[in-house]
Parts: C-alpha cells; structure tokens; sequence
C-alpha cells in the first residue's frame, strides 16, 4: 500500500465464518474467549513468540532474510524455562518440525534441549500418568511443508483444525489429567488481517531499543482459554503475551522475567473455585475445503527461509561431519522443499547432539 491492487488490500478484510473452524471455533463456544489480547509486539512471529516465551525480544523485531543469513542475533535473557527449571517445575517442548524455542540460547544446554520431544511423544505423554506429565507444556505447531499446521498463509487452515483438535482430545479423553489442565490456545500475531480496535500503549520490557521503542503493543489476536475449571463466555481484560508468563510467574512463585511481565495483568479472576462439565472429545475435522495444491518450483515463505536460516545455525552447533554437512548444503540447492527437508534434519541432527551429551 498504497501500490498494491485493490484485489491485494481485499484480502485484509477476510474472515472466516462461524463454525466454518470445526476445532477453534468449537472451543470458543464451550470455554473462554479473551477478546482484548493483544500481540507484545506489532511485528511478525519470532519477536512476539519471544515476548511469550521470555517477555523480550532483546530489541529486535526483525527476521532473519535468506535461508543462508546466520545473523539470527544472539537471545541470550532469562526464559520461562529457565525459571521454571530453578523452581524444579517440569517442562517439555512438543514440536513438528523447527521448534522456536530454539532461538533462545540457554535452550542449546544440553539439559533444556533434552526437553525437546516430537509431537508423538505428547500423545503418549498425555495417555499417560498424570503425574508423569510436564507442570508446564508448550506447543510448537509444523511451520514447513508437506504438513505445516501453524496457520500461517498459505497454508490450509484445516491442518491446523487438526492440531488443535488432535491435542484437545488427548487431552480430554484422559479425565484425571484432564481435571488438571489449563490449554491457552493463543497465536503469536495477527496475520496481516484488520482490526478496528487500536493497540494500546506498553512498557518496554528492557533497555533494548534497536529496532523499536516497544512502547505500544500490536494487534489483537484469537486466545482461547480452555479447562474445566474456566467458564464459557468472553473475557475482556487487555492482555498481551506476557499475561501467559505472569499468570506462570504467580502459580509457581517464578523469578523475575522483565519490566513487561511484572506490570502484566493475568485472568486469574476467570479460574473457577470448582471444576465444571465439560464437553466430550471433538471430531477431528476432516479437511472439507480441500488445499491448493503445491506450485511446483515454488519458493520459501518469508518465516520458512528464517526457519532454514536458524536451522543453519543450529548445524553449525551440531558437532557432525564436515561430509554430512556438505551433502545436505548439496541437497538444499534442489529447492523449496529440499530446503525445508534439510532444515528439519540439522533440527533433529541438533537435539540428537545434546540428548546425547545430556546423558
């Protein structure tokens, strides 16, 4: 804008109609819908995941450009993590493909990426034991090609139906873990799409200014709040990422996490003094409106080549041979989807490294 075509802004104004979003909307019914939850930053994915993850993002706002750009800058703040692990709380990362979490340095400990685990491992996690399950989980959707699930466009949104609704009924169809459970659907920012409610004023969370002055916050975004012990309706309180991290902060006694968390308001207030009935496992949705199909010879989104980027950087860290390093720099030039398949290999290459000097 003001060059782009009138077809182009059209696309701003889209939405989705109700119960067209078998899963999310579903949910929204049934549990808690946070109307006024605003992203930490009005900037794209990784600085806002960043803020949810730590409450800063250390002043950047910016992505990495080019799958071959290794200046992913160095985040090295206190994590949610971090403090969860000196609480002795448990935690684990279920991830699809290139989990974001690992853009924050102290999660290259051998001991934190260790807490790494497939999406796989949460299903047989959640079938489990109660008390053998992590006090904090935290869910990275497949960013990449065949099966991207995280809703970012273009891809087909009844992939990310699927996760929702796959992770609610594991969650749901185990009643003792069930009854101790708080899923907070939330996404990291907007999407591009409009909103007539104007971000408010925000505090920065540190002295970190570089690219922007972190004194508003960005659109709002959809967050669901889903237990047996919250209600149904719509909660209006203005929250931003760092609400999650407060209300974390306050259930375990957490250590400091920024300027931004600490002035953060939290929906303690929609926790129910006793659980309520709740409804049974949802139906997977089963991809009606079916997906266009793949361009071929197509190219990288803008946040695919800064997961390849990241994951570049990841190898560098991974300890292999230099011979396997160069056949997967030699596949990546086949394209797009050679690109991604490389990128979730150094991933996994990656955790294999610490797991194993993990113990």
């Amino acid at each position: 804008y003001p060059n782009s075509p009138p077809a182009e802004r059209a696309e701003v104004m889209k939405y989705h109609d109700l119960d067209t979003l078998p899963a999310l909307h579903k949910l929204a019914r049934f549990f808690m819908v946070c109307d006024r939850w605003f992203a930490s930053v009005p900037g794209p994915t990784w600085p806002n995941r960043l803020f949810a993850m730590s409450g800063t993002s250390l002043g950047r706002v910016k992505m990495p450009s080019g799958i071959m750009n290794l200046d992913v800058h160095w985040y090295d703040q206190a994590t949610v993590f971090d403090r969860l692990n000196e609480r002795k709380q448990s935690w684990k990362v279920y991830f699809g493909d290139v989990p974001l979490s690992l853009l924050l340095v102290h999660q290259w400990e051998p001991e934190n990426a260790a807490r790494h685990c497939p999406m796989t491992a949460f299903f047989a996690d959640a079938a489990g034991p109660p008390d053998q399950f992590p006090s904090f989980a935290w869910i990275e959707p497949s960013y990449l090609d065949p099966h991207a699930n995280d809703d970012h466009p273009p891809h087909d949104v009844f992939e990310g139906e699927a996760l929702l609704a796959s992770v609610y009924n594991a969650l749901r169809a185990n009643e003792a873990l069930w009854q101790s459970t708080l899923l907070v659907v939330l996404y990291d920012e907007h999407g591009g799409l409009y909103d007539h409610v104007e971000p408010p004023a925000a505090i920065a969370p540190d002295y970190h200014q570089e690219e922007f002055s972190f004194d508003r916050l960005g659109v709002r975004v959809p967050v669901v709040l889903v237990s047996p012990w919250v209600g149904s309706g719509v909660c209006s309180t203005p929250f931003d990422h760092t609400s999650l991290l407060r209300f974390v902060q306050d259930k375990w006694n957490l250590g400091p996490l920024g300027a931004r968390v600490d002035q953060a308001a939290t929906f303690h207030s929609v926790i129910l003094p006793e659980s309520r009935e709740t409804p049974p496992v949802i139906v997977a949705p089963s991809g009606a409106v079916p997906p266009p199909p793949p361009v071929a010879g197509g190219d990288l989104t803008a946040h695919q080549s800064a997961l390849v980027a990241l994951s570049h950087a990841l190898e560098s860290m991974g300890g292999e041979e230099a011979s396997v390093i160069a056949g997967r720099s030699q596949h990546i030039l086949s394209g797009a989807q050679s690109q991604m398949d490389a990128a979730v290999d150094r991933v996994e290459a990656f955790l294999r490294s610490k797991r194993a000097q993990a113990g």
